[in-house]
């Protein structure tokens, strides 16, 4: 599938410390005529290798994934009526990038966003059971119509209709090393143990919403549900590792859901930390 001359699309792309990573990104967008780079104050060669593609440069301190992209609708003018999202660990396979401009050229007016279904690598290997594929999420959109919310997986709010597209984008969190995601996800840990005790307190869950035939509506009511639930580690390995079938990825399917329900534990324990402090303070 070729990709139509000039596609009206932008893309967006959210960067920090990303020099191994954001040239491969950018190869993926030569077809774009409008590049957009919103960072997190890099301290290695990401800019200067980002600018030798011609890219819009912006900076601003990160304070959270939702903060960080509502700002980026807010503040920054884009050239094309539609948006596409990237990190620099993912990459657009030509059958994507064709897909987008087609559907953005058909779409009605009606339409403000589009779903993308994501592969996750590890150890080399595409791993799906255990990753919860097909998982769709929003990276096609039209900047006026869309917001999110929490800081951590942040959850969008779109004003009208989402579609769905066939095509998938690949996704390499462990592109910069084991270091590095561990790293990511003890600050991701601290965001959504923070996002816990909101929902615990606001009573944000819903059963019916378990039932939804809105695959995103079920997999937020999940989340919450999660957050209800004791020894959650554990119910989230046997979730993913047996329920959905991550023995069958091999090897690097049961190292994964290891991690996965590594970075479930310091959820609790940091949920249990605030909890502690919260009651220290009432104590005094």
């Amino acid at each position: 599938m070729s990709i139509p001359p000039k596609p009206k699309v932008s893309v967006l792309i959210q960067t920090l410390n990303e020099e191994a990573n954001i040239a491969a990104c950018l190869d993926c967008f030569s077809w774009c005529d409008d590049i957009v780079v919103l960072d997190s104050l890099s301290t290695d060669r990401t800019e200067e290798i980002a600018r030798r593609y011609g890219v819009r440069w912006f900076e601003r301190p990160f304070d959270g994934r939702a903060s960080h992209q509502n700002w980026a609708m807010a503040h920054i003018a884009f050239k094309h009526p539609w948006v596409y999202y990237s990190d620099a660990d993912e990459r657009v396979p030509a059958e994507l990038a064709a897909e987008i401009a087609q559907v953005t050229q058909e779409a009605t007016p009606s339409v403000a966003a589009f779903r993308v279904n994501r592969r996750d690598y590890f150890e080399g290997r595409w791993i799906p059971r255990c990753t919860g594929y097909p998982l769709g999420i929003v990276r096609l959109f039209r900047p006026d119509r869309i917001r999110w919310e929490r800081k951590a997986n942040p959850v969008p709010i779109v004003d009208g209709e989402i579609g769905e597209l066939k095509s998938e984008y690949h996704h390499y969190p462990f592109s910069k090393g084991l270091s590095h995601w561990v790293a990511r996800h003890n600050t991701y840990s601290s965001y959504e143990a923070e996002e816990t005790i909101r929902s615990l307190s606001a009573g944000g869950f819903h059963p019916r919403d378990l039932i939804s035939r809105d695959r995103v509506v079920r997999r937020r009511a999940l989340k919450a549900l999660s957050f209800r639930l004791p020894a959650r580690p554990l119910l989230k390995f046997c979730y993913f590792y047996v329920w959905k079938g991550g023995f069958l990825d091999g090897g690097p399917g049961l190292r994964y859901c290891l991690l996965q329900c590594f970075y479930e534990f310091l959820i609790v324990l940091k949920l249990r930390e605030l909890r502690r402090g919260a009651s220290e303070i009432e104590d005094r």
